[in-house]
């Protein structure tokens, strides 16, 4: 039976769904949120587990087919696993994956293959623990290395995802990269965005995805470009005799827009079909007004045919300075 099909009004396919799970974090990256935190949600404005179950397993029936959990921080979440095994069984869902700091994250990798997550996104912008100290302002450097292992050790395709920060981490580039010569594990560099909650904006960055993969070719000159996967983020290569590869995320340059296939959902059930838009379509509450399924996917059909043509649209769409405000922990990364 075929598939339906989802697109946006630029007639690009939409098949991906980033689905927040809460903002709260255990870490305080500077370049996501204050260190003082946030203002957390309560319990009660969070959607249920069968809330997100239903919104799933609609969103399935109309198109998407790859669902990535994400936070803040997901594994905060303390019903996290029932809900991933509830999930991980809906019928037409072909990848579920998952995005975390591998703080809380080590004692679930056996569950988590088994219920057919297929790859982990972990962050990790620095090998050094005093510097990743001061950039997410906890000493937990040991146990995100110590989920890394337990990855590798499961045979979990791991992607490692490093934020480029001038001052902060640009000496760790080419240490992340020599973790590839050894393991089957893909670094992947990305450009730092304007969502750190703390008010104040910034105009272009230093540490584009050019500065970046020039920094990596006076160390490694025989990198070569692999060909990038229909709707990737990122820019792709490999070094000759490495067992994993490289990628670089231009997501502040946003050069991957044209091909865009996501949407996203933040922790309060609210609708971004762009990372930089200002979002709108209360979903949560529409369900918790009685809407039925069919409502539901008109209002998200209605949503997807006003999705900005890329980020710097959605970006001049919103109040001035609001993008300064938000943090990644209330977006969902």
């Amino acid at each position: 039976m075929a598939r339906n099909v989802l697109y946006d009004n630029h007639g690009r396919i939409v098949t991906y769904l980033r689905l927040a799970v809460t903002d709260r974090c255990n870490l305080r990256c500077f370049y996501c949120m204050p260190e003082e935190g946030m203002n957390w949600l309560p319990r009660k404005d969070l959607m249920t587990d069968e809330e997100m179950l239903r919104l799933c397993s609609l969103l399935i029936k109309i198109g998407i087919d790859k669902i990535r959990i994400t936070g803040g921080e997901p594994f905060i979440r303390k019903d996290l696993m029932s809900f991933l095994h509830a999930l991980s069984k809906q019928n037409g869902l072909n990848q579920l994956t998952i995005t975390t700091n591998g703080v809380l994250t080590a004692p679930h990798i056996p569950e988590l293959k088994k219920i057919g997550v297929q790859s982990v996104n972990l962050s990790l912008d620095t090998l050094d623990r005093d510097r990743f100290f001061s950039i997410t302002r906890r000493d937990e450097l040991p146990k995100v290395l110590h989920t890394f292992e337990e990855l590798l050790k499961h045979d979990m395709e791991v992607k490692l995802n490093a934020v480029v920060m001038e001052g902060k981490n640009t000496q760790d580039i080419l240490p992340l990269v020599a973790l590839t010569k050894e393991v089957p594990v893909s670094v992947r560099f990305i450009e730092e965005m304007p969502f750190n909650g703390q008010g104040h904006t910034y105009s272009g960055i230093k540490w584009n995805h050019q500065h970046i993969l020039q920094t990596i070719k006076e160390s490694y000159p025989a990198i070569e470009k692999l060909p990038d996967p229909a709707y990737s983020t990122s820019y792709n290569y490999h070094i000759p005799g490495h067992r994993g590869t490289v990628g670089i995320i231009a997501a502040y340059s946003r050069s991957f827009c044209g091909t865009c296939n996501r949407i996203r959902i933040t922790p309060q059930g609210e609708l971004k079909t762009c990372l930089y838009d200002i979002g709108g379509l209360q979903i949560k509450d529409l369900m918790r007004q009685g809407a039925d399924d069919a409502a539901l996917e008109s209002a998200f059909k209605e949503a997807l045919g006003k999705k900005a043509k890329d980020g710097w649209e959605a970006e001049r769409a919103k109040p001035q300075r609001s993008s300064a405000r938000e943090s990644m922990a209330t977006i969902g990364g």
